[in-house]
């Protein structure tokens, strides 16, 4: 397989590291035309491609995703002087991304008992949501925002279950437009595969689309949320789901007593609030407890 320099630049930006990336930005803004150099860096890029697989790429990168979580939170403001804006709501949901979410949550606005029970029955959505349906406010304009809210979130959390995305809307017809468009566009990585480029919900994406799922149930629940109940509704490991939450500078504490919690002592807790922690590096608190 020949591929073109622009195939190679997704590869690069799609499995590259920072190193690699920041490399490709001066290459671009200094475009040398050295057709040899060019040719050879090129055609080394595709035999590892061909040799490697793409599979085994991602998992290369699975490891350096650690050091680098930061790279795929959502704009923190770490001067705000209330936990609302830390994360702010539009930097999760834009204004027209949050109108189109009107239909389609109307489901959940107009959700009765029963049909929450239902839901839950035929696991429909995942746990988080399936809870939260319990608890609908009874203000109109309270209960349209939170439905809205979960929707997406859940719609955030089934697209994380995907990885090689084929289809142009790939969460089905309910799913808006501008909702398919921002997942496509935010959530997923350019890869080069078999002679075609391919939209791929890598590690690094994996971690972005948790972020974005913490800082959403953040909002919903008044800043405070059961990490525990996230990490398995995404799949996580606790110390992946641990680091994602630290890096957003949340507080990790257990559960006093909640009711509706199973093994409720087993569950991690995230607030969000001010002054913000230090941040620390990823990892750090799991070496010190193996030192121990």
């Amino acid at each position: 397989i020949h591929a073109s320099l622009a195939q190679l630049d997704l590869c690069i930006e799609a499995f590259g590291t920072s190193k690699q990336k920041r490399a490709l930005n001066s290459r671009r803004m200094n475009t040398v035309g050295d057709d040899i150099l060019s040719s050879a860096v090129t055609k080394a890029a595709a035999n590892i491609i061909d040799t490697k697989g793409v599979t085994a790429l991602i998992q290369d990168m699975a490891q350096d995703d650690v050091q680098n979580i930061s790279m795929f939170l959502p704009p923190c403001n770490e001067d705000a002087d209330k936990p609302a804006d830390v994360y702010k709501f539009e930097d999760i949901l834009s204004p027209a991304e949050y109108e189109a979410l009107q239909a389609p949550a109307a489901a959940f606005v107009s959700v009765t008992p029963k049909e929450a029970a239902k839901r839950a029955e035929d696991k429909r959505h995942c746990s988080f949501v399936l809870e939260e349906l319990k608890f609908l406010p009874v203000d109109e304009k309270s209960r349209d925002h939170k439905a809205r809210c979960l929707w997406f979130l859940d719609t955030l959390i089934k697209f994380s279950y995907m990885k090689v995305i084929k289809k142009k809307h790939p969460m089905g017809p309910e799913c808006p437009h501008i909702i398919s468009k921002k997942l496509m566009k935010n959530f997923t990585s350019l890869t080069y595969n078999n002679g075609s480029v391919q939209n791929l919900v890598s590690a690094s994406m994996k971690t972005k689309i948790t972020a974005y799922v913490i800082a959403l149930a953040l909002h919903i629940n008044n800043f405070q949320t059961d990490l525990t109940v996230l990490q398995n509704d995404l799949r996580l490991q606790e110390h992946r789901m641990m680091d994602i939450a630290r890096a957003m500078r949340l507080k990790i504490s257990k559960p006093k007593g909640l009711p509706g919690l199973e093994n409720g002592q087993n569950h991690k807790l995230g607030t969000l609030s001010l002054p913000l922690p230090v941040q620390k590096a990823p990892g750090e608190q799991r070496k010190r407890r193996k030192m121990r």
